[in-house]
């Protein structure tokens, strides 16, 4: 309900707080729409929205209090401001608010309600490559998630394809990686997406990638069979190549990768990449083994990686700040932009207002030289231009 001015006259600063957090009850989680974007120094930005998060109390949650649970369990906010949120409703149990005391029970809902901030991405287009009556294939450019996860909701490849083309829902068959380009494909149905993934249970699907490689990588096809174990508190692959007897397992799981020598320079190598399974960083850590790693590879260049749980931030980009200068890794580039009470509304209690982008985020962001370029299956076959960066001259 507006206020007339007269209303507000003579109203404390603890009022107005007041009145301005209420804005959190209009939160429901709308599609993406075009006006939620502000493209700024070649970067893709989302607006700051609310956001409800969704949790349910669990076993070990189980007769805490409210405001324990949140400062014990999520420690990336101070006790103090869990306090304030749970006081001014923007934290809730079963959709109410409650006191600070209020001692939780198994399988209640946790509403969290929050005013998000986007990493930003790389401002290149999406481009469609085939828009056909059940699939839809695009040109996913590096950096931009495929869907929601983290962070990343809008500042996705189905997010942009809905706001900027009306395109959903859609139906991912494959996965790419945040930092790889290339070719991505959608069914634009469920009964599409299921025959894409039989197909690609039977192995009846070929994949190619090229990689532009440290050197000059051996001529002829190279074959590397070596399993491949993924850490996710790390955020890295390894390889292990042998066989398991009785003294010594394998750690991960099987992965065979094809590569093929395109062109070379002399200092760098474009390899026609052929995975047969398709683990994470496959890859990128099979070129390693080759001793040929993607040329702007900051997690597989070099062993001396940065422990992500240390740095509170990505795999790759504590490895890129391991090789910055120290003075590098302390600027503020959320500084490059300038705030526009325009562009979005401070929100009093937002711990990342009034930047744009999320607390820790550094804005060293680049795409990996590795590109998703053709998918073939019994029936279709799916092509991507090759990226600029392939050609050698």
């Amino acid at each position: 309900m507006k206020r007339n001015r007269d209303e507000t006259v003579g109203e404390g600063k603890e009022e107005k707080n007041k009145r301005k957090m209420e804005i959190v009850w209009q939160t429901p989680a709308h599609p993406s729409q075009k006006q939620d974007y502000i493209f700024h120094n070649g970067k893709r930005h989302v607006r700051p929205y609310y956001f409800e998060f969704v949790s349910h109390v669990n076993k070990r949650w189980d007769g805490k209090t409210i405001l324990d649970l949140f400062a014990q369990e999520f420690r990336g906010r101070s006790r103090d401001y869990y306090e304030s949120a749970v006081k001014c409703g923007r934290i809730q149990v079963d959709g109410e608010n409650v006191p600070v005391s209020y001692i939780v029970k198994r399988c209640q809902k946790i509403s969290h309600f929050l005013h998000r901030h986007e990493p930003p991405v790389m401002a290149w287009d999406v481009d469609i490559l085939q828009n056909e009556p059940d699939v839809l294939t695009v040109c996913k450019p590096a950096s931009v998630p495929v869907h929601p996860c983290g962070q990343y909701r809008k500042n996705t490849v189905l997010g942009i394809l809905q706001a900027e083309h009306g395109l959903a829902p859609l139906y991912p068959i494959h996965r790419l990686d945040r930092l790889v380009s290339g070719l991505l494909i959608m069914a634009k149905n469920p009964a599409k997406a299921d025959i894409f993934r039989q197909h690609a249970s039977l192995l009846r699907i070929y994949k190619q990638y090229i990689a532009k490689v440290v050197g000059v990588f051996p001529e002829g096809e190279q074959v590397v069979d070596a399993n491949v174990d993924y850490n996710a508190r790390e955020g890295r692959s390894t390889a292990e190549v042998g066989i398991s007897n009785g003294e010594t397992t394998l750690k991960g799981k099987a992965a065979c990768t094809k590569f093929t020598r395109i062109s070379t320079n002399g200092t760098h190598s474009i390899v026609l990449c052929e995975p047969i399974t398709g683990r994470t960083h496959q890859i990128r850590v099979h070129l390693q083994c080759t001793g040929h790693p993607i040329a702007n590879d900051m997690l597989y260049l070099s062993c001396n990686v940065i422990d992500r749980s240390t740095l509170g931030t990505t795999a790759d980009r504590a490895a890129a700040l391991s090789d910055s200068p120290p003075e590098a890794n302390c600027e503020n580039h959320n500084e490059e932009y300038k705030y526009c009470g325009e562009d979005f509304s401070i929100d009093p209690m937002c711990t990342h207002c009034p930047n744009l982008a999320p607390n820790g985020y550094d804005g060293h962001e680049e795409g990996l030289w590795l590109h998703c370029v053709r998918y073939t299956g019994p029936d279709w076959d799916y092509e991507c231009p090759y990226p600029d960066w392939a050609s050698l001259s």
